[in-house]
């Protein structure tokens, strides 16, 4: 449903809000589309701080917000092209650890309010990871609020000094059931085709091919479905710096697993799957688990962050980095048919207790109207 645009108070000029976006993350990226569409329609004056292949792909300009370029974080102008962008803002909301950074020091001895949203953590080890929670205190300490996507990331930053923060689970945007015009079926046999899953159980993951995945271990779990009749096949959407090293293992010890790089329609690869999987260390509100919630594909996850949260009793969880756990679940899903229709149907009924898209705007436009009551009048 579109939302109805709210005037603003009388004698009171329109909400200028900028949103800052560091290097395009996918999720807080589509997040600041959708919210910028929706304030947009609601008469909030939306500028968006970001690189500008950001807008090539989510396309915040065609939703009716402004675009200022601003470099990614590593270039010495960024904090200066934010300051300038900031300077007749009623209120500014970054999101993202670096992107809060750098506006934290682009707002520097200016009273503007301050939101900053937690979309996921910061994965690092080591000297990094140190860093990295100094650069969290900063943020949270010098922001008005903290949004955090998920009550865990609430609890880290009230741990890490925030004055104030507050849950704002954020709505998967993007169309929901699919057209009609599509029969499912068809392109789910058609996707299942091209990656070879022809009389098999098709298991599909999603996400960047990094450490904190848990890629390794799912490839320990695909030694027990070897001996299956018939095999599963195993399919990996996703590109980073552990793509040669996956690739090197599933060679040598003949998995029944494929990598098949950046995915254009994520969404379509997990309604064609058998069983989702998510073996991450750590998630907020994981994408690849309400895509699979939403399609009714029931999911094997890692009961870490806020997955169980998110999902409730409508997923099998195991702990992370526990191989065998992770191939018994599959294994007694794929003999259970009535436990996978189960699932199914408890993964629809979570699904619906979710934020809408417009019930996300609608809270964040809240805290905006609480923290600008003071705006001069026109």
């Amino acid at each position: 449903m579109t939302p109805v645009s709210s005037p603003s108070p009388h004698g009171q000029s329109p909400l200028r809000t900028v949103q800052v976006l560091g290097g395009g993350n996918a999720t807080s990226s589509a997040h600041v589309r959708s919210l910028a569409a929706g304030l947009v329609a609601r008469g909030v004056r939306v500028t968006v701080c970001a690189p500008v292949e950001a807008d090539h792909t989510y396309g915040f300009t065609d939703v009716g917000a402004e675009l200022v370029p601003v470099p990614r974080s590593s270039d010495p102008g960024s904090v200066a092209a934010l300051r300038a962008a900031c300077t007749h803002a009623d209120l500014v909301h970054a999101h993202g650890l670096h992107a809060s950074f750098r506006t934290v020091l682009a707002l520097s001895g200016r009273r503007t309010p301050l939101v900053v949203t937690w979309h996921d953590r910061a994965h690092a080890e080591g000297a990094r990871a140190q860093f990295l929670r100094l650069l969290e205190r900063r943020v949270v300490k010098a922001a008005t609020v903290v949004l955090g996507t998920t009550s865990v990331l609430v609890d880290r930053a009230r741990r890490t000094g925030a004055r104030d923060a507050r849950l704002a689970a954020v709505a998967l945007p993007g169309p929901r059931p699919a057209p009609v015009t599509d029969d499912p079926d068809r392109t789910r046999s058609k996707v299942r085709a091209e990656l070879g899953a022809i009389g098999r159980p098709l298991l599909v993951a999603v996400g960047s091919l990094e450490p904190h995945r848990g890629y390794g271990t799912l490839l320990d779990a695909a030694h027990a479905w070897r001996g299956s009749d018939p095999v599963p096949l195993v399919v990996i959407a996703g590109e980073g710096p552990q793509r040669a090293a996956l690739q090197r293992r599933i060679e040598q010890e003949e998995l029944p697993v494929r990598l098949i790089g950046r995915c254009e329609d994520a969404t379509g690869l997990i309604a064609a799957a058998d069983l989702a999987l998510l073996t991450s260390r750590w998630e907020a509100r994981s994408v690849l688990a309400q895509e699979a919630l939403h399609a009714r594909v029931p999911l094997v996850a890692t009961r870490v962050g806020g997955i169980p949260e998110l999902v409730g009793d409508a997923a099998e969880l195991v702990p992370y980095g526990h191989a065998r756990a992770l191939a018994d679940a599959v294994t007694r899903l794929l003999k259970d048919p009535g436990r996978r229709a189960e699932l199914a149907e408890k993964g629809a009924r979570q699904a619906a207790t979710w934020p809408t898209e417009d019930e996300t705007v609608a809270q964040v436009l809240s805290i905006y109207d609480e923290l600008t009551q003071t705006r001069p009048l026109v």
